[in-house]
């Protein structure tokens, strides 16, 4: 096994060289260096890039996307607000001038009702058009690369959201959801 050898100070010490060679500690190194320059030369480092493909990251995003809006669509959203204040105020302004109550509560409110509901229908649109794309783009994009579970889940919920929010936004709109009052 190893030999016994006595140092200067006078204590036994064994080595426990075998007869296996030990490598430069470079020589791993080298050798992998000299592996990926041939690969880089014969051009396999860019065929496997190139076949690589798609990675699903835009049908992720659109997902995500998709569902988003679709939250957007059913909670309300800054553009909603602002329409719905600009609409109030309009009709404000109109109907000072007239005593009728049904009117100045037509104008003042309904029409902003109405923009709240529009401004969310529209949200709730694009995100079902959003999540369509997403889970109908697998039959036009590769055939031989399967879409993510995950990315069919959240553009699953987003479609869902949208139709929930669609069919919301016509209800508000009709006022057959939470309809004015009437002034009479």
């Amino acid at each position: 096994m190893g030999t016994k050898t006595v140092d200067e100070t006078g204590v036994k010490t064994e080595d426990k060289t075998d007869a296996v060679t030990e490598a430069p500690e470079n020589a791993e190194v080298e050798t992998a260096d000299a592996v990926n320059d041939e690969a880089v030369e014969d051009g396999a480092v860019t065929d496997a890039v190139e076949n690589e493909g798609p990675t699903g990251v835009g049908q992720g995003a659109g997902a995500v996307v998709s569902a988003g809006l679709g939250i957007v669509s059913l909670t309300g959203s800054w553009v909603g607000t602002v329409a719905s204040a600009r609409e109030s105020l309009i009709g404000q302004l109109q109907s000072t001038s007239s005593s009728d109550v049904g009117a100045l509560i037509e104008k003042g409110y309904g029409n902003a009702w109405q923009a709240t509901a529009m401004w969310g229908g529209i949200f709730a649109l694009v995100a079902l058009i959003v999540g369509v794309v997403v889970l109908a783009r697998p039959a036009f994009g590769a055939p031989g690369r399967p879409q993510a579970p995950w990315i069919k889940s959240v553009a699953w919920a987003g479609v869902g959201l949208g139709v929930i929010g669609l069919l919301l936004a016509v209800l508000k709109y009709t006022d057959v959801l939470l309809g004015l009052p009437s002034a009479g």
